[in-house]
């Protein structure tokens, strides 16, 4: 299963977040830049996370962006089942045309593939990505 780039790009805030120094809200272009992708299309999946309840924004100056909870408390496995279309093929949806779905084992297949998937994100918080801190931190040129 490949993720889109959106729920990447919000596993990569979230982590750099999640390395910062707590007392000064990050700027979805200086994460940008650290990771070196587009500001536009990261702010937008910034304005995603706050929508979710993952992300604060804090306007005016001195402001950017904060986790709204602890790492500790953001599942991966929630995370991605909110971001990603889990509709692997159009069996999946409630709009199926597919002449052999009644009798076809692949969508079973297919769906025990992505429970499997989808439990072991379940095992892991943010705070497990983040474990490795300085590390992090050096990589992406000490943000914070």
């Amino acid at each position: 299963m490949k993720l889109t780039t959106h729920t990447d790009y919000a596993l990569r805030l979230l982590i750099y977040l999640a390395v910062r120094n707590e007392e000064m809200p990050a700027t979805v272009q200086s994460a940008a830049s650290h990771y070196g992708i587009s500001a536009h299309h990261l702010a937008k999946v910034a304005q995603t996370l706050v929508q979710l309840g993952y992300v604060i924004s804090l306007r005016g100056r001195g402001g950017g962006l904060r986790l709204q909870r602890p790492a500790e408390e953001i599942s991966i496995g929630a995370l991605v089942r909110q971001t990603e279309n889990l509709e692997l093929l159009e069996c999946f949806g409630p709009e199926s045309t597919c002449p052999i779905e009644p009798g076809c084992r692949l969508k079973g297949v297919l769906w025990k593939a992505q429970q499997a998937f989808l439990a072991v994100l379940d095992g892991y918080v943010l705070a497990d990505l983040a474990e490795n801190r300085q590390e992090l931190r050096m990589l992406l040129g000490s943000p914070g």
